[in-house]
């Protein structure tokens, strides 16, 4: 999958992103007079304050107090005390709000903000003197399911920006789903579905702080597959909203504020986030890095630093290959060369319809040729992804075929467990058999380098639907693939297997809820075993936080906002009468 861009050329997500900022145009407070006091310079010269050389200083000041009587100097003196008056009155009168607010806009001070929301226990002064020390940034993540919102603090004590709290809240589930791309023509209620989330972040950010917090929206999969013309509806409706009804700045349409991001990135955003939260970038020392597997609704990415000999070995080529597959990067003083792929269509709800049609239209091929060539879409329809006594009325979209686009069946469970089965037909959606043009190939002739050979020994971290799937049935941090396969034969045999799952708290709900988990499960080990081809004795780990944040392609996406130049600018606050 070629987007005709010349990776070798294309800019890091970090080429944008200094945590050192340029330099900051001054404003004069106040501007010194002759009559001001100035103190003594040995390296100044002599006439640089005066208006004219003199030898005594102090001769002008005494000729003209000789020249007052003592009417005029108590005339003088009441005036002075009427105007100290004056000054005194309106700096109480002044709103406390303003300067609050420039204290914590100006990046030049460096010390805890006055509010105490806004402190920080971590030191008290600003690494530098060019950043402030608390930082809040927004990120909306607009999925295929729903929305969600994360609001990250972070302090300056030190080089690199460190991720103090985070506040996540995600829209409550609805029919037919709660994400942007569910309200199709009704761009309007998209954006207002955002409300709820805007209203946290208002709620989580110090008010000093709002107009200087930064905020984009990025959808995935779901408008990606909605179409430009829907899709750009909805986007414009949720920037018209953002910029009319909340306090927080948008980054700009050139840099991506409120955008349907490109698949690449969303799997390099996720790598960044494990990575950085793991402490493996930020620094000078060539820490190895960890895998990123993230397996959304819509689409699945791949993101890993693969390592090759200084020569070729047995036909392994010395580095990683041109295309589009090639992302590089800057970031904490090393570079990285990353493989990256998105794979859209992939995510775990695409593969249920994918394997869901694959049964279907087997099914109609087989009964075709009968009198009543419908009949059997009245009956149950044998699924071996179904665990045995389960069912559950399935909408499939076959796109373009003769039962037409969509149709609806009651997928029924076998009478005894078929999970090698069902990886059958889930290894069949992958595709392994289309051609290769750069080999070796993962699957849907997609280039990758041999997980076996170039990234043998590293973490590799699944995350989202990988860890919503596998830690409710009490796997571990860590585990083989071939503990997932078996994981995976206990599921599909149905409730005469699942005596095992009652020790652990909600699972057993969990297996009853989902007449789909063998489904869910044999696509996951497909996907990783046949799919990546990763050995069947690989560990692989899953998680959903690290250091009590949250995975995902977030984070990686909002520390480039800490800096001003990645298009936002503080929102001038407006005076009222």
């Amino acid at each position: 999958m070629s987007s005709g861009v010349d990776v070798r050329r294309r800019p890091g997500i970090w080429s944008y992103f200094s945590f050192n900022s340029g330099p900051r145009r001054r404003t004069s407070v106040s501007l010194p007079n002759h009559s001001t006091h100035i103190p003594h310079d040995p390296y100044e010269k002599l006439d640089r304050h005066s208006r004219k050389p003199s030898s005594n200083s102090n001769t002008f000041m005494t000729d003209f107090k000789g020249t007052m009587n003592q009417g005029q100097r108590m005339r003088y003196l009441k005036t002075g005390g009427i105007v100290a008056f004056i000054i005194l009155v309106l700096f109480y009168l002044a709103p406390r709000d303003g300067l609050r607010s420039a204290e914590a806009e100006s990046p030049s001070g460096g010390n805890t903000a006055s509010d105490p929301k806004a402190a920080t226990s971590r030191c008290e002064k600003s690494y530098s003197k060019d950043k402030p020390l608390i930082q809040y940034a927004l990120m909306v993540d607009a999925g295929s399911t729903g929305s969600r919102i994360h609001v990250f603090k972070f302090n300056n004590c030190g080089p690199t920006p460190e991720l103090e709290s985070e506040v996540f809240k995600q829209t409550e589930k609805r029919e037919g789903g709660s994400g942007l791309s569910s309200y199709k023509e009704d761009a309007e209620g998209a954006a207002q579905s955002l409300d709820i989330l805007l209203d946290e972040a208002v709620k989580s950010v110090p008010e000093s702080y709002q107009r200087c917090t930064p905020i984009a929206v990025k959808a995935t999969a779901g408008l990606r597959k909605l179409g430009p013309e829907l899709s750009d509806n909805i986007l414009k409706a949720v920037r018209h909203r953002l910029e009319s009804v909340y306090p927080f700045p948008v980054v700009s349409t050139e840099r991506g504020g409120v955008e349907v991001m490109d698949g690449k990135d969303e799997g390099v955003y996720a790598w960044i986030t494990a990575n950085y939260l793991l402490g493996k970038v930020g620094g000078p020392d060539k820490t190895p890095t960890a895998a990123v597997l993230d397996l959304g609704g819509g689409s699945t990415q791949i993101v890993f630093q693969p390592t090759f000999k200084e020569s070729a070995d047995g036909g392994m080529p010395p580095k990683l290959a041109e295309g589009d597959h090639k992302y590089e990067l800057s970031f904490g003083g090393r570079d990285f060369t990353l493989y990256q792929h998105s794979y859209l269509g992939y995510g775990l709800m695409e593969a249920r319809n994918n394997l869901h049609s694959v049964v279907v239209k087997a099914a109609y091929e087989e009964n075709k040729a009968s009198a009543d060539p419908n009949a059997w879409l009245k009956q149950p329809v044998l699924n071996p992804c179904v665990a045995p006594g389960m069912s559950k009325e399935v909408v499939v979209e076959l796109g373009d075929h003769p039962l037409g686009k969509t149709v609806t069946v009651n997928m029924t469970g076998p009478s005894q467990g078929s999970p090698a089965q069902c990886r059958r037909l889930a290894e069949d959606t992958l595709q392994k058999d289309a051609e290769c043009g750069l080999a070796p190939c993962s699957f849907r002739g997609v280039h990758q380098p041999s997980f076996e050979k170039t990234f043998h020994r590293e973490d590799v971290y699944l995350l989202s639907y990988f860890y919503d799937r596998l830690f409710p049935l009490g796997m571990p941090e860590s585990f083989s693939l071939s503990e997932l396969k078996e994981l995976a034969h206990k599921v599909c045999h149905g409730k005469e297997s699942w005596d095992v799952f009652h020790s652990i708290e909600g699972a057993i709900e969990e297996l009853e809820g989902r007449p789909e988990y063998c489904l869910d499960l044999n696509f996951m080990l497909a996907l990783l075993h046949t799919g990546y081809e990763m050995p069947i004795d690989r560990e692989v780990k899953i998680a959903k936080k690290i250091k009590g944040n949250e995975l995902g392609w977030c984070l990686g996406a909002s520390l480039p906002l800490l800096s001003k130049t990645s298009g936002w600018q503080c929102k001038i606050k407006e005076v009222t009468k």
